[in-house]
């Protein structure tokens, strides 16, 4: 991988973690699937009126957006309002096992030896990390983000083939199209008058959400794509994986200021071991 898209790769992380962390805050104000809502509404806002309408796709681009955005965003998040940041950060990771598992059952893509290692060691990793006195009491938090996890993989598989017929960051801004102003409906059923949210939000938690949605979700995905049309996965992956959890950690730390456990450091270094393991696995060679 060349300079440029080592560089554009490493800017993925980045915008990535610091957002989610910052995430936590918004939710203040705004409930976890109204901030979502919002953060898709405003990147669809800007981002659809550049590709055209892919008429023979949208009831697929519906399903994975269903699944995809507007499950997994309402599980994890609504899971990170009820944990510390820095936990919930080191939890996402194990959306990569669960990516192994699914593309083996629905797309019969054969695990290695080594892969099936790096998902023991990654859920072993998840059983050290709830031992945190930080997320005691708070399993509810904990199995939303990992539910979430799981549900964001299996989005993954059925978003794979959609990716070869269609744009990459036009699928993007279709799936939130569909999923942003569902996650608002769903906000103004369960947490009540969403207009009311709009008015008492400060100016911050409004920073927060345009952050998300007009900056975070163009760039972040705009560089992924950008890079991965020209490297292999496995040559992209292990930057943007990577990098979420130590650009996570620092933002709880420094701007949130929380004070991880040493469970939650160890935890956390066993699922990124665990993770390692799988995304530094290279593809045999036919």
């Amino acid at each position: 991988m060349n300079l440029k898209d080592t560089f554009l790769a490493s800017l993925v992380p980045i915008f990535l973690g610091f957002g989610f962390v910052i995430a936590k805050p918004g939710m203040e104000y705004f409930p976890p699937m109204l901030l979502m809502g919002m953060r898709f509404v405003f990147a669809a806002s800007i981002l659809v009126w550049w590709f055209p309408i892919p008429r023979a796709f949208l009831k697929k681009i519906f399903i994975a957006s269903l699944i995809a955005n507007t499950l997994q965003y309402g599980l994890t998040y609504t899971g990170l309002s009820f944990i510390d940041a820095s936990a919930a950060v080191l939890l996402v990771q194990t959306e990569v096992p669960f990516g192994v598992i699914f593309a083996y059952f629905m797309l019969k893509e054969k695990p290695t030896i080594r892969s099936l290692v790096g998902i023991t060691i990654a859920f072993v990793g998840v059983y050290v990390l709830t031992g945190s006195p930080s997320l005691d009491g708070k399993f509810a938090g904990v199995a939303l983000v990992v539910i979430g996890s799981g549900v964001w993989a299996l989005g993954q598989v059925l978003v794979k083939p959609l990716s070869k017929e269609i744009n990459p960051l036009a699928l993007v801004a279709w799936m939130a199209l569909f999923s942003g102003p569902i996650l608002i409906a769903l906000s103004a059923i369960f947490d009540g008058n969403t207009i009311n949210y709009f008015k008492t939000a400060n100016f911050n938690s409004w920073m927060i959400a345009i952050y998300l949605g007009f900056i975070m979700q163009p760039i972040t995905y705009g560089c992924f794509y950008y890079v991965l049309k020209n490297n292999p996965i496995y040559k992209v992956l292990p930057i943007v994986t990577m990098g979420i959890p130590l650009t996570g950690l620092l933002a709880a730390i420094f701007l949130l200021g929380e004070k991880p456990t040493e469970e939650l450091f160890i935890g956390g270094a066993i699922i990124i071991i665990g993770v390692i393991l799988i995304v530094f696995t290279k593809p045999k060679k036919n």
